[in-house]
């Protein structure tokens, strides 16, 4: 009998969450688990306060799975959760631990899916429903969520919820719901509001009170950057503006770790992945590398990189925001050992402060923010490294024969050593140079905020501005979408840097779940249309193809087109009708917003 299976079976849970706890490495239930599975097990109400990252999740997932009844086809737990980011990791979690007991299914509920996929979902009777508070008051009202057979409730981060403006659908919820169930409500911290619906919600629960010892050492620098753009672009620019020895980047997916590594080895990186799919010899391998200099960086995911203990590394990038904040100190705990100080690096998306606030409130600290490395610095460092294998060239003995060579490099007589040196300097550049051009799509935040500003401005003046440049255009569909995270810059981006279409040629741009739909100018060549075939976008090819000629988009306007026609003539590509929007193209900034006629 494994350690694992003396601990969690010792507080009542069975077999098949012991089995799934055990192949998920699981070591020992944390002060929260060990306070609240013996008490939800026995069917009481928690008021429990502790952090993220704190192992709330399966503090309430497992005593739950443990008392459902696998065989009852309808909806017996409830989570709500204050965004679909975490209602999304909640349902995930719910579906490791049960991955053992046949038969239970797991449906997250939040805005921007469709209604009809939810729908479908719910008539197959899922048994734990997690969800945002406004889409599930949704399904309430249109009477689609049947809670008849509800027995559990939980109250995931409250206090966010209650930050975010839900708690009066929080409310709305708990009042609609079977009063025979039983209550586990947590928060990082109890305001009022929170305190008033434990008391009216709540059949005297049991408090518990974790106090966070998550801590990380002063040696480690930590801070981080808004995402703004191409997160792989920045990636790089970080690491050439960074001094490390060795480096570890972590990726939420196994999937991330290869297409990240292999970003980096097309710029010049050495650079190897780490994931759950590699044998135990290649990883040891790896590993060796990394510990002997012979790679410089490793792109893991957390269960991968568990155990790793290399001095080496001076450098840790959380290239994705972890769910929790005991992995982020776990993460960044691996630099700055053996007395060597170490530097951290966070990516946070717009939609993950939430998580950063979580990570800065569980450390004791906050995180100082950090911009892009500016171009200058790049080419700066670029050149410093340059001069000094030039300057170790210059101290090597066997320069002689390259010297009696340079009389046959005069092609001509009116060639100078300095046209000739610089010739050589640009070959052996290779595909880096020295001098680096702006990047279009990847801005520091300053550039943004100055964008948005003018894109506010040409919004509140679209309706005076005349387009008496448009063109007739064909309805193309590219193969990514909302799914694959693309925004609608991404794609304009692409298109107009690989085609070299100026942005003001490009019409709308419609975003769908696993594709997009996008207007160019009429009869693009076959050898431009071939080269966005290969073009990818976000590290996915969008395998362009034509959807409709320009006959019914002759109009002088691209708001006048004859929508109707092109669903009708469409109707086999798109998953649902094309609606009346349109992207307006700002002439002079070309930035573009989104307009919904009505």
């Amino acid at each position: 009998m494994t350690h694992i299976e003396s601990t969690f079976s010792f507080l009542g849970l069975n077999s098949f969450i012991i089995q799934s706890l055990n192949e998920m490495g699981y070591v020992k239930p944390s002060p929260i688990q060990l306070a609240c599975i013996p008490l939800l097990l026995k069917g009481r109400d928690v008021l429990g306060m502790a952090q993220t990252g704190s192992g709330k999740t399966a503090a309430f997932a497992l005593p739950l799975l443990n008392n459902l009844e696998v065989s009852l086809k309808a909806p017996q737990i409830l989570v709500l959760a204050p965004t679909r980011e975490l209602a999304v990791q909640v349902a995930e979690a719910f579906s490791a631990f049960s991955k053992y007991m046949i038969g239970v299914n797991v449906l997250p509920l939040y805005g921007g899916q469709r209604y009809e996929l939810q729908l479908r979902a719910l008539r197959q009777g899922p048994q734990i429903v997690v969800g945002t508070p406004g889409r599930l008051l949704d399904h309430l009202k249109r009477e689609t969520l049947n809670l008849s057979n509800l027995h559990g409730l939980v109250l995931d981060e409250a206090d966010e919820m209650l930050r975010m403006g839900f708690i009066e659908d929080v409310e709305t919820i708990l009042s609609e719901i079977p009063k025979e169930h039983q209550t586990a409500l947590f928060s990082a911290t109890m305001p009022a509001a929170i305190r008033r619906i434990s008391k009216r919600f709540m059949k005297n629960p049991q408090e518990i009170k974790i106090q966070s010892n998550i801590t990380t050492r002063p040696d480690i620098k930590q801070s981080y950057w808004i995402v703004y753009g191409r997160k792989t672009d920045a990636l790089i620019r970080f690491l050439e503006a960074e001094d490390f020895s060795a480096t570890i980047i972590f990726v939420r997916t196994k999937s991330a770790t290869l297409e990240v590594s292999e970003a980096l080895e097309k710029n010049g990186y050495n650079s190897a992945a780490l994931n759950g799919d590699m044998n135990q010899a290649l990883r040891e391998q790896t590993l060796e590398r990394l510990k002997n200099g012979r790679l410089d960086i490793l792109i893991a995911t957390d269960v991968a990189a568990r155990g790793l203990d290399v001095d080496r590394i001076s450098f840790v990038i959380n290239y994705d925001i972890p769910m929790d904040s005991e992995s982020y100190v776990h993460r960044i705990g691996r630099t700055g050992r053996a007395g060597r100080t170490g530097r951290a690096l966070l990516f946070v998306e717009n939609r993950e402060r939430r998580l950063l606030r979580n990570i800065e409130r569980t450390i004791k600290q906050s995180i100082p923010e950090v911009q892009l490395p500016k171009i200058e610095l790049l080419c700066q460092r670029r050149l410093e490294q340059f001069s000094k294998k030039v300057q170790q060239q210059l101290e090597s003995k066997d320069l002689d024969e390259y010297t009696s060579l340079l009389s046959k490099l005069y092609l001509t007589d009116d060639l100078d050593i300095k046209t000739l040196a610089a010739a050589l300097l640009k070959m052996a550049q290779g595909e880096r140079p020295l001098i680096i051009k702006p990047d279009r799509n990847i801005h520091s935040r300053e550039f943004i905020f100055k964008k948005d500003r003018r894109r506010e401005e040409y919004r509140n003046n679209r309706n005076r501005r005349e387009r008496k440049d448009m063109k007739p255009v064909d309805l193309y569909r590219i193969e990514i979408g909302r799914n694959d995270g693309v925004e609608i810059r991404h794609i304009v981006g692409a298109i107009a840097n690989e085609g070299e279409i100026n942005s003001r040629y490009i019409g709308n741009v419609k975003l769908f779940s696993t594709y997009s739909t996008i207007e160019l100018p009429k009869g693009l060549s076959k050898d431009l249309l071939q080269k966005f075939i290969r073009t990818k976008i976000l590290n996915k090819p969008i395998n362009i193809k034509l959807l409709k000629d320009s006959r019914f988009y002759e109009n002088k306007s691209y708001n006048r087109y004859s929508f109707d026609k092109v669903k009708n003539n469409n109707h086999r590509f798109l998953e649902k009708p094309i609606t009346k929007s349109s992207i307006l193209v700002n002439k002079r900034t070309s930035s573009f917003s989104r307009r919904r006629k009505v």
